[in-house]
């Protein structure tokens, strides 16, 4: 996919937001590990602050990507949490946990610009008064080597709910979900600022596709 942004236009990535799903919430929890849950003191509170900080960030003309795992709680959790973002360009990258969406249940993937299982995204934007291009591979999982890695191509993920300290992999790699970003999404800036100084580096040993050389 090719998106090109106008200069008052502005792109965002986030993952797994699991919005309405009482098990990520501390107060709802019945799991038993607590380093796997968000501390609120009650599911419509976890609910607000997650659209409360995607509505503080991205406004109605910028395009949001979200990399999976949307929401919990049912079908109807899903147009829900998406009447609620004042934003209205939202592409969905598909998770474990969004198969009523992966089945078009009711036509609720008409709620989003496009749905997708994997993308590979091509962005052209404004850097001053200069337009540049980035390239991106995008997919729920983390992918051990993808498409163009050796050309500086970056891959974001979402799936592992990393905390922050590990959320940048040893390339150009990133878990964009919100556990890893106080529960934000990320602007293509911060991105690319995360990945400026990273690696041409995949997560297989001896992976030839580190070499440019051998994509020809």
């Amino acid at each position: 996919m090719k998106l090109t942004l106008t200069p008052n236009q502005k792109l965002w990535f986030t993952s797994d937001t699991h919005f309405n799903h009482a098990n990520i919430c501390s107060a709802t929890t019945k799991w038993k590990d607590p380093q796997t849950v968000r501390n609120f003191k009650s599911l419509n509170e976890m609910n607000d602050t997650l659209v409360n900080n995607i509505n503080e960030l991205v406004m109605p003309d910028d395009i949001l990507i979200h990399n999976g795992d949307w929401s919990f709680g049912g079908f109807d959790s899903i147009e829900n949490f998406r009447k609620r973002l004042i934003c209205q360009n939202i592409h969905l990258v598909l998770g474990n946990h969004d198969h009523h969406i992966a089945r078009n249940k009711q036509d609720c993937q008409s709620l989003f610009v496009s749905v997708n299982e994997y993308m590979e995204l091509s962005v052209s934007h404004y850097v001053g008064n200069t337009l540049v291009t980035n390239e991106f591979v995008l997919s729920h999982y983390p992918i051990a080597s993808w498409n163009n890695l050796a050309r500086g191509t970056i891959h974001l993920h979402g799936h592992v709910h990393l905390p922050q300290n590990k959320r940048i992999g040893p390339g150009k790699m990133m878990d964009i979900g919100v556990d890893g970003n106080n529960l934000y999404p990320l602007s293509i800036n911060e991105v690319l600022s995360f990945m400026k100084n990273q690696p041409i580096k995949s997560m297989m040993n001896n992976d030839h596709h580190e070499k440019v050389e051998n994509y020809v």
